[in-house]
């Protein structure tokens, strides 16, 4: 006897088996059966992946794709625009700040070296009116020379130190042997000439426009406290030099008579005239500016 069953549906494409009884026929049965599921086995493996493949996992995302190679002259350009010049880099937050050092010497706008010695001035001159008609002002950077004119800047060096400062010549002096200029106390504290009293300094010009050796000069060849001793040194060198002036001055310790002698143009010939008269007359010789308005030469 014979029976004959449906292994697979139409709609699915496969064709009737028939199955026969017997061993021959069991057999063929159990090889259908096994065709056919593991025919369903792939099927259904084929459709899984394929959707797998089409939507990723969720919580996973697909491998990045590999970034395409720079060209060379776009790289090079980059680089430029990044770069950065080594003075314009902002230093490091978290490196210490340096130590403030005073900063370097101006250097001189007209060739004028002076070396000397310089001495400082305060009590009992400072409130006292100075040679230009200010008040002089110890408190403040300013000095007395006997011939640049007032309102030049210098700059005047410690040669014992190194040390420097820089004043404006407001007053007349010191009229004493082997000194050039005359610091206020501000000044000679900058420069560490306190203690010391009188030190070796340089002294250069710094402002423009300004010549030393100009305008009108006189020498001064003595000083008195009795005006009758001034005006007998004025007659005894009348006979051989003219002009000859007499300069008041109202010092801290009260008034004295100076006796300048001469009207010079230029520096150099007024030091020539003074190098006369100590070579024949024996005098301590000081060379000093005739201030505009102070024919005599000012107030100090």
């Amino acid at each position: 006897m014979s029976i004959s069953i449906e292994a697979v549906s139409r709609s699915a494409g496969f064709r009737k088996l028939e199955i026969n009884s017997g061993f021959e026929g069991g057999r063929r049965a159990s090889n259908s059966r096994s065709f056919f599921l593991v025919l369903l086995f792939i099927v259904c493996v084929y459709s899984v992946c394929g959707c797998a493949s089409r939507r990723p996992v969720a919580g996973r995302q697909p491998p990045p794709t590999q970034p395409s190679a720079t060209p060379p002259e776009t790289a090079e350009a980059a680089k430029r625009s990044t770069d950065t010049s080594p003075t314009a880099a902002p230093s490091s937050p978290s490196a210490p700040a340096s130590k403030r050092s005073k900063a370097a010497p101006t250097p001189p706008l007209i060739n004028f070296i002076e070396e000397g010695n310089a001495s400082w001035y305060g009590e009992p001159f400072h409130g006292r009116r100075a040679s230009n008609g200010e008040i002089y002002d110890m408190y403040k950077l300013t000095a007395a020379h006997r011939t640049l004119p007032f309102e030049t800047m210098v700059r005047v060096t410690n040669l014992s130190n190194g040390k420097f400062t820089v004043v404006r010549i407001t007053d007349r002096g010191p009229f004493i042997e082997n000194r050039i200029i005359d610091l206020s106390l501000a000044a000679a504290r900058e420069i560490d000439s306190v203690g010391p009293g009188v030190v070796p300094v340089r002294v250069e010009i710094l402002s423009s426009g300004v010549d030393p050796t100009a305008g009108f000069f006189t020498v001064q060849v003595g000083a008195f406290r009795a005006r009758a001793n001034a005006e007998r040194l004025r007659d005894r060198l009348s006979a051989s030099y003219s002009p000859i002036f007499i300069q008041q001055y109202d010092s801290p310790d009260g008034l004295f008579y100076r006796v300048r002698v001469g009207k010079i143009t230029g520096e150099d010939a007024a030091r020539q005239f003074g190098d006369q008269l100590r070579d024949r007359e024996g005098f301590t010789p000081f060379v000093t500016r005739l201030d505009e308005g102070t024919p005599a030469g000012g107030n100090r």
